[in-house]
């Protein structure tokens, strides 16, 4: 069976990104421009 595409991120870089993203929440920033920021969906972002 063969993977599929698409991005894969380490651990450490899946933390530093939930760290950044509760750090622009914590600065007022919606969850939209958090999500952009980090390039991935809300969907994404809540799982």
């Amino acid at each position: 069976m063969a993977k599929r595409g698409g991005k894969h991120h380490t651990p450490e870089q899946i933390v530093q990104n939930l760290r950044d993203g509760d750090a622009l929440l914590n600065a007022g920033k919606s969850v939209a421009e958090v999500v952009q920021h980090l390039g991935v969906s809300e969907q994404t972002y809540y799982r």
